[in-house]
């Protein structure tokens, strides 16, 4: 007795419907997975003459699963929301006198730095020049004023923690 294209096809959901639950749990959201195998098992019907039964149906179930998936995914917008209904993130301002106080460690950290690295650190820092502009300005190698800038900025450093 042959049985059935559609006796068929309830054979193969009742063996591969669990597993493929479990594999488009990994690729879809949870909500989307009992749509996604019906689309999956539509397509297998569709393409039922295609099926090469010397060949493993479970390969081929979950080949189309995971085309299916995909093409789930491509076409699912992300959710997103007007920045007009966002609003402002919360401003965490500081008291002025932590300002100050920060301040006031930085101008004295920098005026202990020797010369050369606080002039490095202050043309790249306050003056927003590039380390290969900075060295055009002091008319040094570019090397120099990375070992500068470097030195100046480990000295810094310690300078900062030591005052804090």
């Amino acid at each position: 007795m042959e049985i059935s294209d559609e006796e068929a096809l309830d054979e193969c959901y009742r063996t591969h419907a669990p597993a493929l639950r479990s594999y488009l749990r990994r690729f879809v959201p949870a909500q989307d997975v009992e749509d996604m195998i019906q689309i999956v098992f539509a397509d297998l019907w569709r393409s039922r003459r295609r099926y090469d039964p010397t060949r493993s149906q479970a390969a081929w179930v979950f080949a189309i699963a995971h085309r299916r998936a995909i093409d789930h995914l491509r076409v699912r917008r992300p959710a997103t929301v007007p920045l007009d209904e966002v609003g402002d993130p919360p401003v965490r301002e500081r008291p002025v006198a932590d300002v100050l106080a920060d301040r006031d460690r930085l101008g004295r950290a920098l005026a202990a730095l020797p010369h050369a690295q606080r002039q490095a650190i202050e043309l790249a820092y306050f003056a927003d020049l590039t380390q290969r502009e900075i060295a055009d300005r002091l008319r040094v190698p570019l090397g120099t004023v990375k070992a500068r800038t470097t030195r100046g900025l480990r000295r810094l450093s310690a300078l900062l923690a030591g005052l804090g």
